[in-house]
């Protein structure tokens, strides 16, 4: 059985980095294989590493504002055979490896994405599920946990280093990788990935559709080739959060 890596990207993540490192030795215990947790903690003030190290994670550290580095950092300091990257906030249910190491041992498949659930329902994350769903299965840029081979990360030059969407970004490098060795971009048809609900839990449901109201003269300046009022947005929301 190959040795499977997951990353964890972590900012100041000391209320989650348990949870989530939980769930991993869960699905590590059902996939039976040996199993490696990296934390990449970046920017942490907190005892996210203490607690991290606490539960036989390797911890490693990280600076930069841009969460594709942070994930490169823990992928190409894997030991693993398989790659699995997970926010820190979020959770895998059991099956996960085990799913993830068989649709890569049939040969057909580079990697992939997984179903992404809500820890919690309302009707504006309903919505917001219905959407990404929609996205995805029009795209197949499926996104949440990503998975591949070590090898199939180094090619492709691991996560694209932009600020955000870095995901769908990531996600079309690898299909269009896999697409020259004959194989296909997928997603989990049995797992998923729990959605943390924090920040909605925070600021309101309706979360991303007031910041696309409030911010809209921001992102028609990044549209227009000024960034400087978005970048300012994607840190208060992403890089500094803390909630």
């Amino acid at each position: 059985m190959k040795k499977i890596s997951v990353i964890i990207p972590a900012h100041n993540e000391e209320k989650y980095v348990a949870r989530c490192i939980g769930s991993i030795n869960a699905a590590a215990e059902f996939y039976g294989g040996e199993v490696e947790i990296i934390v990449v903690c970046n920017r942490c003030t907190d005892r996210t590493d203490v607690i991290a190290k606490k539960r036989s994670a390797r911890v490693i550290y990280n600076e930069e504002r841009c969460i594709a580095s942070v994930r490169n950092a823990g992928i190409f300091a894997a030991e693993g055979d398989i790659i699995v990257t997970i926010d820190c906030d979020n959770t895998m249910t059991k099956g996960t490896l085990k799913e993830i190491d068989c649709l890569l041992g049939t040969g057909r498949y580079i990697g992939g994405g997984a179903p992404i659930r809500f820890e919690r329902y309302s009707l504006p994350l309903y919505l917001n599920e219905l959407l990404c769903e929609a996205g995805f299965g029009l795209t197949g840029l499926y996104c949440g946990i990503f998975w591949a081979e070590k090898k199939t990360f180094e090619a492709v030059g691991g996560f694209r280093e932009i600020k955000a969407m870095e995901d769908a970004a990531t996600a079309k490098s690898l299909k269009a990788y896999g697409k020259t060795l004959g194989k296909r971009y997928t997603v989990l048809r049995k797992n998923c990935l729990i959605n943390s609900t924090r920040k909605y839990d925070d600021m309101g449901d309706w979360l991303y559709l007031k910041l696309l109201l409030k911010n809209a003269g921001a992102f028609i300046k990044a549209a227009l080739g000024d960034r400087q009022e978005l970048d300012l947005v994607l840190d208060r929301l992403f890089y500094d959060y803390n909630g």
